[in-house]
């Protein structure tokens, strides 16, 4: 059998009210919320302590304490002074034996010989009191002598070897020329003919230290130059 609804019984047809009654239902809800408060509780008894014993805390007061530095050590005196009577008595008084002096009374008088200088015979100066001369003159007359009487070697000029030859010698005691040699040179045709024109020198007057004739070193330059 088939059961038939009615159109008064069927809810379908009621759902469009259903629904803006629940909206009512909720927005009441809401607005109520709202206006609901809530009724404060009695705070008349704040900020009363009576009940409540608050011990005092005590901070304990620091002192600094200034305590005496610590003494010095003793002073230990090693040193041990004894003392003398001075009761004793000193004689200051210096005695002379009283001299007499006559016309006959000689007085030695003694003389020191003033020490002279030994001069050594073979040490050769730089310097001395009296210097060594040439013809009269110094050494710029012998470098003259020199320049004007040495021959310019052939293998030399050939090569176009030129320069300055420096000669040491000594002039000795006598006044002749010793101990010639090359100081610095510059090819061994040159530095033959620099000292072959030094020994041809004639003598000089021998230089004097104390009086006394010595040797006496000099170094001179010797140019050869090609022209």
């Amino acid at each position: 059998m088939e059961i038939k609804k009615t159109d008064k019984a069927n809810l379908e047809n009621k759902k469009g009210l259903f629904h803006q009654i629940g909206f009512v239902i909720a927005l009441g809800a809401v607005l109520l919320a709202f206006e609901w408060t809530s009724r404060p509780a009695d705070l008349g008894d704040l900020g009363k302590l009576d009940n409540m014993d608050l011990e005092e805390e005590i901070i304990p007061i620091t002192r600094q304490l200034n305590e005496p530095p610590p003494p010095p050590p003793p002073v230990q005196n090693t040193e041990v002074i004894n003392i003398v009577q001075d009761d004793v008595e000193i004689n200051d008084e210096l005695l002379l034996d009283d001299t007499e002096s006559d016309e006959a009374t000689q007085v030695q008088i003694v003389e020191f010989e003033e020490e002279e200088e030994v001069v050594d015979e073979q040490q050769i100066f730089l310097v001395v009191e009296d210097m060594p001369t040439f013809q009269g003159q110094g050494i710029e007359s012998f470098r003259n002598f020199c320049q004007a009487n040495s021959k310019y070697p052939v293998i030399a000029q050939e090569n176009g070897i030129s320069g300055r030859v420096y000669i040491s010698f000594v002039v000795d005691k006598d006044g002749s020329i010793a101990n010639v040699q090359v100081v610095r040179g510059v090819d061994p045709a040159l530095d033959k003919e620099a000292i072959r024109v030094v020994k041809s020198s004639p003598k000089w007057v021998p230089g004097k230290q104390r009086g006394r004739p010595v040797k006496v070193s000099f170094t001179i330059p010797i140019l050869f130059q090609l022209q």
